[in-house]
């Protein structure tokens, strides 16, 4: 079913607020699904919302918490919140950021206590719109294991990094430190399929292609120690630095009624301080490597319509007449 950006946001906005979230929190969530499809990330879209609404009704998430906000040092900002989304402490810091960057040249923003983040590229991005250079870590329940572990320690850990670009959408990456991400694994076992060699193990530490057996087991990082050495400083920066729960800490985010209690770490940089000019050398530099068949991440954003499968709207839906 195709919706344009306006019907999407507000069949989101309508569903989380039947689920008991607050005006403020659903509109949080709904313009942060929308975003994720738009960019393409459909995994952690809409498709993503059943999992927000299962935590309000739950308790799992906290459906009408309003964040703390503390201002240690002029470039620091730090938020806590207090079981809430993560999607409307930054909302509620943005413009905090914004300014801080702008003035200082370099801001930490920093999250405790949260659900599971979303797209991590959301929050970069709407900071390189800005023209800002954003990069942002964070973690979540253990799903994945490292080195010679057979036991999930970290969760999938992505990191995410955005750099403005004149005359184009900014450049946005945002990347698991797993093989790859668990809504992927799920989506795959809904279709019935195999996953491929190396995302997965069982719960017996054995590698495995059954998605469903790999949801009992443990994610795999990439890139051997590298991509394991990723993962464990992401778990610094997003839980140590934050002072939230570390991944082997962290209640579900699918099951029980506690908070993942999970970690966001940004840091933002004002390139214009550093380099004036910099989002049109930038653009320079990424025509030239395009020449020479470089991809370049974050190039294309819908801003018409979105898709959503039929099925998924029926189950949305569903949360309107609970």
């Amino acid at each position: 079913m195709r919706y344009d950006l306006n019907n999407a946001r507000e069949l989101a906005i309508r569903v989380c607020v039947a689920a008991g979230a607050s005006k403020a929190v659903a509109t949080s969530l709904a313009e942060a699904a929308v975003a994720a499809e738009c960019s393409g990330r459909s995994g952690v879209g809409f498709a993503h919302l059943p999992d927000y609404l299962e935590g309000f009704l739950s308790g799992r998430i906290a459906a009408t918490e309003e964040p703390d906000l503390l201002f240690p040092t002029p470039n620091i900002v730090q938020a806590d919140a207090k079981g809430g989304i993560a999607q409307l402490c930054f909302d509620r810091a943005f413009e905090e950021l914004l300014s801080r960057t702008k003035t200082y040249g370099v801001t930490i923003f920093s999250l405790k206590n949260s659900y599971t983040v979303g797209e991590l590229g959301y929050y970069v991005r709407w900071l390189a719109r800005e023209g800002l250079v954003a990069f942002a870590s964070t973690n979540g329940p253990a799903l994945m294991a490292a080195g010679q572990s057979a036991e999930a320690v970290y969760g999938t850990n992505p990191l995410a990094f955005a750099a403005p670009v004149e005359n184009r959408p900014p450049l946005v990456f945002d990347q698991a430190s797993s093989a790859t991400a668990f809504v992927n694994i799920r989506q795959v076992a809904e279709r019935g399929e195999e996953i491929p060699e190396g995302w997965a193990i069982d719960e017996r530490g054995q590698s495995t292609l059954d998605p469903r057996e790999a949801m009992k087991g443990a994610l795999l990082n990439f890139g051997g120690t590298r991509g394991a050495n990723i993962a464990l400083m992401v778990e610094i920066l997003a839980a140590g630095t934050t002072g939230a729960n570390w991944s082997l800490d962290a209640p579900s985010f699918e099951e029980g009624s506690e908070s993942p209690g999970a970690g966001l770490f940004i840091v933002t940089i004002n390139p214009e301080l550093l380099s004036p000019g910099f989002s049109k050398r930038l653009a320079s530099q990424i025509e030239r490597l395009s020449s020479k068949g470089i991809h370049i991440p974050g190039g294309s954003y819908q801003t018409d319509d979105i898709e959503i499968p039929s099925s998924l709207v029926a189950t949305l839906e569903s949360y309107l007449i609970k």
